[in-house]
């Protein structure tokens, strides 16, 4: 049946097999939407009868997709991911995109961001056509989806006199959360959602439970002499978050006043989660062992930490003699 919702027509049916079909037309036209309708139970027909594939459309998937991805930790990038996507592929049935629609895609996003967030758009669409047909059998074969060729960027780091200017010219609640972020490492979420059930003063420890850590593994989190006065500071602000703004907690951070801060600044390039590289970069620096930093930042894999062992290479002075010959041969013919 065909019927009405904000102007545009919807078709609500039954399958050969029981299932119901309820999806938008796309069209304010009712002629538009009934051949809509007719084409769409055609294929649901085919599918019974000649054994193929059935006719869903992105949108389906993508439902499909975050229903069974729920519990992901990066099921929020997913989402933003998707909604960027949404105009370009809405209403598209899945055997209709093809490797040249994705591409054409990928340039725009590559166009109006980089090769390297590109990627990541191109990574979730292949992972979706990938599942739509080896797991959920919606497709007979998936396009093939070819990825940006991308450079391996220098870590992002800033000296702690950068990360002082940095932190002068922020808000108030945000030059917190920032000083909390370099003094402990943790994700961006991680700090401006923490709680206080997180947090034993007494102990001078926070954690970060498993469902909210990238790894999926709970976190202990040590708090230095700058954690704990951020944290004394932040007291008797909200009952529940450490962190908020006008009573409420930080979602965003990426906001038009950080971007300005850093400008003012003068930092160029500086995200965010650059905080968390800048603290790995000072703990390299200072000495601290890549096993100690990996289980400090919560990283599931030891290569992730190998990205900083250049910014410390103070234990291998001891062996770079070792094939000295030069300054043998000096000594000799000053003598």
């Amino acid at each position: 049946m065909l019927y009405k919702r904000n102007r545009t027509w919807w078709v609500r049916f039954t399958t050969p097999k029981g299932q119901l079909i309820r999806r938008s037309t796309g069209t304010t036209k009712k002629i538009e939407a009934q051949q809509f309708l007719d084409e769409l139970k055609a294929s649901f027909w085919k599918v019974e009868k000649l054994g193929r594939c059935p006719a869903y459309i992105w949108e389906d998937a993508v439902v499909k997709w975050l229903k069974e991805n729920e519990t992901k930790a990066s099921v929020d990038i997913d989402r933003r991911i998707l909604r960027w996507l949404d105009p370009y592929l809405r209403g598209i049935q899945l055997t209709d995109i093809s490797r040249e629609l994705i591409e054409q895609i990928a340039e725009t996003k590559a166009k109006e961001t980089s090769p390297s967030t590109a990627n990541r758009h191109l990574a979730l669409v292949r992972a979706i056509l990938r599942r739509a047909t080896h797991e959920w059998e919606w497709l007979e074969k998936s396009p093939k989806v070819r990825m940006f060729r991308t450079s391996n960027r220098r870590i992002r780091w800033i000296t702690r006199k950068e990360a002082k200017r940095l932190l002068d010219v922020l808000p108030s609640h945000q030059k917190q959360m920032a000083t909390f972020g370099l003094a402990t490492g943790l994700r961006q979420r991680n700090v401006s959602l923490l709680e206080w059930s997180q947090v034993d003063l007494e102990r001078q420890i926070a954690w970060i439970h498993a469902d909210q850590a990238k790894a999926r593994k709970a976190i202990a989190v040590p708090l230095n002499d700058d954690a704990l006065a951020v944290l004394d500071v932040q007291k008797g602000i909200h009952d529940k978050y450490v962190f908020t703004y006008r009573g409420k907690p930080v979602w965003q951070v990426n906001t038009k006043a950080w971007r300005k801060a850093v400008k003012k600044a003068g930092l160029v390039d500086f995200r965010w989660h650059d905080l968390r590289h800048t603290w790995a970069s000072w703990h390299v620096q200072s000495g601290t062992p890549l096993y100690a930093l990996q289980e400090l930042g919560g990283w599931e894999s030891a290569e992730m930490v190998r990205r900083y062992a250049h910014l410390g290479a103070g234990h291998l002075a001891q062996h770079v003699g070792n094939v000295s010959i030069i300054g043998t041969n000096l000594a000799h013919e000053k003598s």
